[in-house]
């Protein structure tokens, strides 16, 4: 295997959701791995972003101060906000699936009323389709994962209150 191909694998790895590869081909071996930056940020209390500043262009006069961009930093606020409830976390790493089939409607919605173990998702793992229950009566305030999305491990999957 030569310089460019293990460039090529790396940069592949890295724009993919995949969390570790291995590869191994009679005397090479490669080994690639996101989960020591994952217990890191597991550990490290989230910030919350800091507003960007709107700096003027060198073409333009500096006499007016740079103004703070509030349309971000307010559509995150609002989504904190509008997004309440507690968080229901995959029990395991698969792909997520919204609905029982592609013709078929959704499991729940967003304001969807659920009861305790009522199906939220089915996660597939190794072929297997594992449904993943209510935890108690609610409402369904927040879908956070797409259809067929790979998840891991704890990975918040629906938002109930």
């Amino acid at each position: 295997m030569n310089l460019n191909d293990i460039k090529d694998l790396m940069a592949q790895f890295d724009q993919s959701s995949l969390r570790e590869f291995s590869y191994k081909n009679g005397t090479d071996e490669l080994q690639f791995s996101k989960n020591e930056a994952r217990l890191v940020s597991e550990v490290v209390a989230p910030v919350a972003p800091a507003p960007v500043l709107a700096t003027p262009s060198p073409a333009t006069p500096t006499s007016a101060p740079a103004e703070p961009v509030t349309e971000e930093v307010a559509a995150t606020a609002e989504a904190s906000v509008a997004a309440e409830g507690d968080v229901v976390e995959s029990p395991l790493v698969g792909v997520a699936y919204l609905a029982a089939g592609p013709d078929k409607p959704a499991f729940v919605t967003v304001g969807d009323s659920v009861k305790k173990g009522q199906t939220l998702v089915i996660i597939e793992a190794m072929k297997v389709m594992n449904e993943i229950p209510a935890p108690k009566d609610g409402v369904v305030t927040e879908i956070l994962v797409s259809n067929e999305e790979m998840v891991e491990f704890g990975k918040g999957l629906v938002r109930i209150k």
